[in-house]
């Protein structure tokens, strides 16, 4: 089998790989800036391929590179003969190669992505709710989105997105801010000297209407956008609302008891221990005192970071160094879910993902799990 990069030449076979897989292929240029992709080839001829975003999520206040994967396609012919697993520990040498030590994909097969060390690790959610459950908040002057509004919606959503653990940054070059004025609603609620106080973005479907982004730097600006939606209470009885600020869902809509979420869940892989914990922000780090845990790193699938390993805590900061007792053995797929906060050690421990007689409390007081975390995009 030979791996190799993606090239304009690939575009007709990585189509029709995609669409046995998918039912359709996705109109991708391999050329795209924040956009690379590997190859699976047997016999000289195209078995498996898969693209990589070029993203920075926000973990701790900090956005730490990584690399989306998607578009994961095999020939049926080609199942079951390791192609994909080989594709996959490809593409961990090549993202951390490009500076990427951490990984997120959206699994369609879970126990193959699982077997090479991603694992659970947040989600991505669509709220489904009627329109007169939508409060009817303060009346805020908003008006359309323009392109001079760009910069400062984008601030807007940043001041939201650094302090919510798993979104995007949403920068270039794999994401360009101008897109969002494609959608057919974008509202913004101006403040001063050219501030976004808040923004909504929304398309009208068959089915209803779909709500992108609500977000407010305020309670006012959320609430007065939430009451926009109100206006739609005439054509409309429901809409879906994703989810990007957990606080206007959790704390602002008046759901009932019972009310429905459509849940997608996302894989987190840490490629590389030592940069990944050198990128992410730690503020429980500036509270704690000097001291350390001792890891044994069970990873055959990325060996430069397997093996005993140190995590210490000193002056605020926090650093993974080699070396060690190796007393808490965490396997690879143990590592997304600590990173992100979806799951503490002791949880681990059930899951048979850590073990080893020596105190992890450290690794739980770190992360402070400060909500769920979370996707607002998918890929």
């Amino acid at each position: 089998m030979r791996i190799r990069d993606i090239t304009a030449d690939d575009a007709a076979e990585t189509a029709r790989l995609r669409k046995v897989a998918f039912g359709s292929a996705p109109d991708e240029d391999p050329a795209r800036p924040g956009l690379r992709g590997l190859v699976a080839e047997l016999d000289g001829r195209a078995a498996a391929v898969l693209t990589i975003r070029e993203f920075h999520q926000f973990y701790g206040g900090l956005p730490v590179p990584m690399g989306g994967i998607g578009g994961v396609a095999v020939d049926p012919y080609a199942r079951g003969r390791g192609v994909a697993t080989g594709l996959l520990d490809a593409t961990l040498r090549s993202l951390r190669e490009h500076g990427q030590p951490l990984s997120v994909l959206y699994a369609t097969v879970p126990a193959l992505y699982r077997s090479c060390g991603w694992e659970r690790a947040g989600v991505f959610e669509w709220l489904d709710l009627s329109v007169d459950r939508l409060p009817r908040g303060p009346r805020v002057l908003s008006r359309a989105a323009w392109e001079g509004d760009l910069d400062a919606l984008h601030a807007c959503y940043l001041d939201l997105a650094s302090g919510v653990d798993g979104l995007l940054t949403r920068e270039k070059p794999a994401v360009d801010v101008a897109d969002v004025l494609r959608h057919d609603v974008v509202s913004v609620v101006p403040g001063h000297d050219g501030e976004v106080r808040g923004y909504l973005t929304a398309e009208r479907t068959r089915d209803g209407l779909k709500v992108f982004d609500l977000v407010g730097r305020d309670a006012d600006a959320a609430l007065g956008l939430l009451r926009e939606l109100t206006s739609w209470g005439g054509t409309l009885e429901r809409l879906s609302l994703r989810v990007t600020d957990p606080a206007v869902v959790g704390l602002l809509v008046n759901q009932g008891i019972r009310y429905s979420v459509t849940t997608s869940t996302w894989l987190l892989r840490v490629v590389d221990l030592p940069a990944a914990v050198a990128a992410r922000g730690w503020p429980g780090a500036a509270f704690l005192r000097p001291a350390a845990v001792d890891l044994e790193v069970v990873d055959e699938h990325a060996p430069w970071h397997a093996g005993r390993q140190r995590l210490v805590v000193e002056d605020g900061r926090v650093r993974v160094e080699p070396g060690g007792s190796g007393a808490v053995r965490v396997h690879a797929r143990a590592l997304g879910p600590w990173f992100s906060g979806m799951h503490d050690t002791r949880a681990l421990r059930r899951a048979g993902l850590l073990d080893g007689g020596g105190d992890a409390a450290l690794l739980d007081q770190l992360v402070a799990a400060p909500g769920v975390p979370r996707l607002a995009d998918f890929f």
